[in-house]
């Protein structure tokens, strides 16, 4: 399942981005994935100064959207960072890594999410192309809007062919690992949230039951 969410990042965030990312040192890619001979990209230098702004810029954004939290439940998210394609670069086809690397921990990748920064008509090509079975599902969102998506999933980005291509992207480790189960617990949170006070008051709280021992059942701590 995936989410859409049109306006996680302000204006205001997005023109700090564009602006960080022509003061920001970009590195290789590679360095983050060396083994994947698919990836070619560039990405923040963690040894910047500024990467720490551009990082916390986007984590603001996850903690005040509660379409966010609402969808991934997370419990720990990877501090994320800034990719840049310019023409020719890209990201070919690949499942991400189960475990991301964060300072001296790892977190588990449940959950994926790009956010796009660049307009999308300042680039040709690098859509995010997330495949299900034999049928591609294609992404190019406007600044500030995000993508979330299951980790699982084979995606890649396809080659720009002109302009820069600007995102953040980032990991989340759920508290709910299992994806069916979670999101069975969103879709009846969203029923509750959309429904719930049209409900009789007995079933609402029957309902509100169901909800909680789920989360108890399948939450991590």
């Amino acid at each position: 399942m995936f989410l859409e969410i049109p306006n996680l990042l302000t204006a205001q965030d997005v023109a700090r981005l564009e602006g960080l990312s022509k003061e920001l040192r970009f590195v290789e890619g590679k360095v983050s994935n060396p083994a994947n001979v698919t990836k070619d990209n560039l990405q923040a230098d963690h040894a910047d100064p500024r990467y720490i702004e551009s990082t916390q810029i986007v984590s603001a954004a996850f903690a005040r959207s509660r379409e966010f939290r609402e969808f991934a439940f997370p419990k720990r998210i990877a501090p994320p960072l800034l990719c840049r394609y310019e023409p020719g670069m890209k990201y070919g086809a690949h499942a991400d890594s189960a475990q991301i690397a964060v300072g001296t921990t790892n977190i588990r990748s449940d959950i994926s999410c790009t956010v796009f920064i660049a307009e999308p008509a300042a680039y040709d090509g690098g859509e995010l192309v997330v495949h299900l079975g034999t049928r591609p599902v294609v992404f190019k969102g406007k600044p500030g809007e995000a993508i979330v998506y299951p980790s699982t999933l084979l995606h890649e980005v396809r080659p720009v062919r002109a302009g820069r291509r600007l995102v953040s992207i980032t990991f989340i480790e759920s508290v709910i690992p299992d994806e069916h189960q979670r999101t069975q617990l969103y879709e009846l949170n969203e029923v509750a949230a959309l429904e719930g006070l049209k409900m009789d008051w007995q079933n609402r709280v029957r309902l509100d039951v169901v909800r909680q021992n789920l989360l108890r059942m399948w939450g991590e701590g």
